[in-house]
């Protein structure tokens, strides 16, 4: 199976011009072929950094631009997998849309949101298209252990992350290394496909990022269950990439289970014991 991601910029505030380049790239998965297609964090509304201007631009899941995304998507082939500021009732969350033929299939929402705005999503969906069971993940989720620990037991051969990456000068290269080290253990020690769906910034006027100057560089990618990166994008600019995935092939196993889920059930009842008597880390909250 053939699966893909659109690096693109979206303007903060400018649905329109987010929905327009979002049918650009379903075209672009159609003639490439691709069943699946990803688009960065927040694609629809923008990422910005306030309360005040994701709360201006945010939907909800029954709402009339809901609505046009999903009559966007009955006009193409592939599964999409877009990110948007979600209300929910007085709260925002950071979700993603996973649509197919005009149907939405459901929804994630970020269990790791750091932003003070965005409440903590705890549901992890698993979706299966063509034989292929995929998950999403959104940005730092993916930086931690159990949210893809959770996808992969329940079935999921392919996790897709959609990013947004605002980075400072200073912390470019920490960044860049962090996150690809986080993304090769996960998808190892899952037996798992991970798709690092990152975003670009062109125009840091348009990017709702108030607080810092920074670099929205790219550099998404898949990372097969070796930890092989299979296809990488180009940094700094719009770029679409695409590789093929086979759901079918062998999961690396430890006495019959990947090796995370293998640590869990010989380890997981002394982990929980020695957090009982572990002292929080000075200066992480």
């Amino acid at each position: 199976m053939k699966i893909a991601h659109c690096q693109f910029e979206s303007w903060v505030g400018d649905f329109e011009h987010n929905l327009g380049r979002f049918e650009e790239g379903l075209k672009r998965a159609d003639t490439e072929g691709a069943q699946i297609v990803s688009f960065p964090e927040c694609f629809f509304t923008g990422y910005p950094d306030t309360g005040e201007m994701a709360r201006a631009g945010a939907f909800a899941v029954d709402s009339p631009q809901m609505k046009r995304i999903l009559g966007v998507t009955a006009r193409h082939a592939a599964v999409a997998i877009a990110g948007f500021n979600e209300v929910r009732g007085p709260d925002l969350y950071n979700t993603v849309v996973v649509a197919h033929h005009g149907q939405a299939l459901g929804f994630y929402s970020k269990c790791a949101a750091y932003m003070s705005f965005h409440k903590q999503g705890r549901e992890f969906p698993v979706w299966d298209v063509g034989g292929l069971k995929f998950g999403v993940l959104i940005c730092a989720d993916g930086g931690y252990i159990e949210p893809a620990r959770i996808l992969a037991l329940k079935g999921a051969r392919v996790i897709f992350a959609p990013h947004f990456n605002y980075i400072s000068d200073k912390g470019l290269i920490s960044h860049f290394m962090k996150v690809r080290a986080d993304h090769t253990a996960r998808a190892v020690e899952n037996s798992i496909y991970f798709v690092r769906g990152n975003n670009v910034v062109l125009d840091p006027a348009k990017s709702g990022i108030t607080r810092s100057a920074g670099i929205g560089y790219g550099d998404s990618y898949v990372i097969d269950p070796h930890g092989e990166i299979l296809v990488r994008s180009r940094r700094h600019l719009e770029d679409f990439i695409s590789v093929e995935v086979d759901p079918g092939s062998k999961q690396d196993t430890a006495w019959g289970l990947s090796k995370s889920a293998w640590s869990m059930r010989e380890f997981g009842a002394l982990a929980q014991e020695a957090m009982k008597n572990a002292s929080p880390v000075k200066g992480v909250s």
